[in-house]
């Protein structure tokens, strides 16, 4: 369980975001979730410099489809980054680990195939209010630190 509040971060830490164009893969299943994560994470982009425009949102039916999305996007797009944004809560059966997994492995080799930044910015909780403290509730916006996450591996890869 989080112990600290996923939207608080030092703001000067983090470069500028101007003229970075970010993409947002958004799971439409559990979208009361995901959706105030997305507005999380643009909020902070645009709070950081990155202009409206520059934030292409896509929505895809659930989180295990995230990878697939977010491929299409780096080949189809000129981001220079992407956030996976979903959210899966434990259920009953195992389904549960195979999207998890799924999610997980496809994002990792994303980021390796398309040499840019695929941030993770999936709840995977065991109930859903946990998800609920998670995207907007008492424990801040993941949303939030997705965004911070962006920025910082775009700006890495320039200083490279």
């Amino acid at each position: 369980m989080a112990t600290k509040n996923l939207s608080e971060y030092n703001f000067d830490a983090v470069p500028s975001a101007q003229g970075m164009k970010i993409g947002l893969v958004v799971a439409e299943w559990n979208y009361h979730i995901t959706g105030s994560m997305a507005q999380g994470a643009k909020d902070t982009l645009m709070k950081h410099g990155v202009s409206e425009e520059d934030i292409i949102i896509k929505h895809v039916p659930g989180t295990f489809e995230l990878p697939l999305g977010g491929q299409w996007m780096a080949e189809y797009t000129d981001v220079d980054a992407i956030i996976h944004i979903g959210c899966v809560i434990q259920g009953q059966t195992r389904h549960f680990d195979y999207v998890c997994d799924g999610v997980t492995k496809g994002t990792t080799d994303l980021n390796l195939k398309y040499n840019k930044p695929f941030i993770f910015c999936v709840l995977t909780d065991n109930e859903e209010q946990q998800s609920i403290d998670r995207s907007g509730g008492k424990l801040g916006n993941k949303g939030d630190e997705a965004a911070v996450a962006a920025i910082k591996m775009v700006d890495l890869k320039k200083q490279f």
